[in-house]
This record gives C-alpha cells, sequence and structure tokens, in this order.
C-alpha cells in the first residue's frame, strides 16, 4: 500500500491531538451517527456485512457489492442491510471509515510531518501526498462511496479534513480568509479529480502530488500587507515621465 509511507500500520488507541482547540475530533468508527452505542449482537452483524463486503469487493470488485449481495453473503435479511446502512453509499462509506480514522490519527497525533511537530507548510505537504495515496490505493471504492453533491462536504472525515486544512492556513496566513481557501486545497484531492487524472490522463502520482505541493506554495506564499497595493501580473510597467515611447 502506498500509504504506508505516510501512515502508521494500526489504529492508535485514542491518541491525544496536539493541534489548537478547534481540530475535530477522530472519526468514530463501528457506529453510525444515529447510534453511538450498538447492542452487542448488532455490532456483530454489523461486522458481518462489513466482512461480507469485503470479500465481495475482493471478488468481484466494488461493482459486487450491491445491498441483496451483501445480504446473501451474510446470510441475513435484505432489511438487515437496509437498517444498518441506509443505502449502498452508506455501506461503502462504513468499509472507509477505518482507513479515514487512521489518516486521522495520524495527522492530529503521529508523526511528523504528517502529524505535530513540523511546519505548517510541509505537514500541508505531507497531508496532500498522504491522501492522494490512500485514494489511489482505494481509488474505486472511493469513487463508489461519494455521497451525492450537497451532501459531500458534510461527511464527517471531510469535515476533519477541511477543519484540519483550516488550523494549518491560518498558521500560514493570519488575517487571510482562510475559509475560503481550504475548499481549493480539498477540490484537488477529490477522488474524482484523481481518477481523471491518473486513469484518463495517464498522469503518474509522482505528478500529482508534485502538483499538490506546488499549489499549497502558492496559496501560501508571502501575501501583501494590509493596506499595501496588488500588483496585477497582467500589467505594463509604467513608463518614466517624460520618455518618448519606442515604435
Amino acid at each position: 500500500m502506498l500509504y504506508a509511507v505516510f501512515m502508521s500500520s494500526a489504529l492508535p488507541p485514542c491518541p491525544q491531538p496536539q493541534e489548537p482547540v478547534d481540530t475535530p475530533r477522530l472519526l468514530e468508527v463501528g457506529t453510525g451517527p444515529e447510534e453511538p452505542c450498538l447492542r452487542a449482537d448488532a455490532a456483530r452483524n454489523r461486522a458481518r456485512l462489513l466482512e461480507a463486503a469485503t470479500r465481495l469487493i475482493a471478488e468481484h470488485g466494488v461493482a459486487g457489492v450491491t445491498m441483496e449481495a451483501v445480504a446473501t453473503a451474510a446470510k441475513v435479511g435484505k432489511g438487515t442491510v437496509f437498517r444498518r446502512f441506509g443505502d449502498r453509499t452508506g455501506l461503502l462509506t462504513a468499509l472507509l471509515d477505518h482507513s479515514s480514522a487512521r489518516l486521522q490519527a495520524d495527522f492530529l497525533a503521529g508523526p511528523p510531518p504528517l502529524g505535530p511537530g513540523a511546519p505548517p507548510r510541509e505537514r500541508l505537504h505531507a497531508f496532500g501526498a498522504a491522501v492522494l495515496h490512500l485514494c489511489a490505493d482505494q481509488l474505486d471504492l472511493q469513487l463508489a462511496a461519494l455521497p451525492e453533491p450537497t451532501r459531500r462536504h458534510l461527511h464527517p472525515s471531510n469535515q476533519a479534513m477541511r477543519a484540519h486544512l483550516l488550523v494549518l492556513l491560518r498558521q500560514l496566513l493570519p488575517g487571510e480568509d482562510c475559509e475560503l481557501l481550504v475548499p481549493v486545497l480539498l477540490a484537488y484531492l477529490d477522488p474524482a479529480l484523481i481518477h481523471h487524472l491518473t486513469r484518463q490522463l495517464g498522469m503518474p502520482m509522482a505528478r500529482v502530488e508534485a502538483g499538490w505541493c506546488d499549489l499549497v506554495d502558492r496559496i501560501t506564499a508571502a501575501r501583501p500587507t494590509a493596506g499595501a497595493p496588488r500588483t496585477s501580473p497582467t500589467a505594463a510597467p509604467a513608463r518614466p515621465t517624460g520618455t518618448a515611447s519606442r515604435p
């Protein structure tokens, strides 16, 4: 797994975040937001369903994961699958939750440069590289689990990444409207874009990762002080007074 370069091999036991107070909590894995405390039998059923879905992906790819197929493989009624996950997107999202939680554990409390202890720009570089490689490893699953557009930015893992990027950008760009810069960075990490760049255009991951670092560097470059005029990059230089123009 490419992401192993950036991510620990196992989810650490509830690390204490070393970020400022507005950093998100770790994504809770194992239960949905509407069921904070699953009964033991319900938890076992959920684990069986996820295990069955994992086997189906290994044998038939993501396309082989339907609610009916998972119910059959887990030997439960189809209604049980719908009650537990809501729909196919919810089921696929649950399969991604473990790796999402590991990623959050690493950028909140793991070793630098992904975790605390490195300069914020280096942490942004490492964060993007980790997300890009994780997405590349799970691209078909990531694409199949994408929520519909109006819900996409509200998913807990997306919210956690947003808050993390906001913390780092505010360290680099105090006084800037960092809340509007965060979506620019997140858009680069969208699975659909990664699919287009790597599979449809055939770009190597090294080039995509370099593009992320370049975008971070451009966004976080030194800005003019408040009140200072901003020079347009296309503006022609002013001519000294009295100098004749040349044909």
